[in-house]
């Protein structure tokens, strides 16, 4: 990684946390991207796809030997996307369906350089506990969850008093494969 430049194409400051944990250098530069997809794109292919999209879209930010990456995650549960809530009544729906079951986070990842690509994605099984309208309404109020895929980030009260289980990686749920990414980059 010496010698490689990475641009981080995300505002997410979540990735950016997860990149200086593990002591990736990076550069940070963004473009607003429109965040759809074909209807029919099966559930396990839209964080891949989108963050393709975002990659392609960046594209001109790539000079020399860079390689940009871009990241989107989506919480899947019952085969349904929950996307980040538009308001505190969303969110409250979203928790309400996520207590006590089991859902899926997959945080699709695409390098983008000059002449390669490589697109890749985490898998995180996370088992919610059951949470009380009172627990829901005290996370929504005190913690803003309004940017999170899911509407919740396992980095905060959430992830620490009402998950008893994961499988898979916590940074993917975070928002980034970081494993995956360290490896992808050590042959890209």
């Amino acid at each position: 990684m010496q010698h490689k430049k990475l641009i981080l194409a995300s505002k997410s400051p979540r990735r950016k946390q997860l990149l200086e944990m593990a002591g990736i250098p990076f550069t940070i530069r963004t473009k607003e991207v429109e965040e759809n997809y074909p209807a029919d794109l099966p559930v396990l292919k839209v964080a891949p796809f989108l963050a393709q999209k975002k990659a392609q879209a960046c594209r001109d930010f790539i000079e020399g030997d860079e390689i940009l990456l871009s990241a989107d995650s989506v919480v899947i549960q019952s085969g349904v996307i929950y996307e980040k809530p538009v308001d505190r009544a969303d969110a409250k729906r979203i928790l309400s369906i996520l207590s006590g079951k089991m859902h899926t986070v997959v945080t699709g990842v695409c390098l983008l350089s000059k002449d390669k690509e490589r697109i890749f994605a985490g898998h995180s099984r996370v088992f919610f506990d059951e949470l009380s309208e009172a627990e829901i309404e005290y996370y929504i109020d005190t913690y803003k969850p309004f940017d999170k895929a899911g509407a919740y980030g396992i980095q905060e009260w959430i992830g620490l008093c009402k998950i008893n289980k994961i499988e898979g990686t916590y940074a993917n749920i975070m928002g980034l494969p970081v494993d995956l990414v360290y490896k992808e980059l050590q042959v890209f």
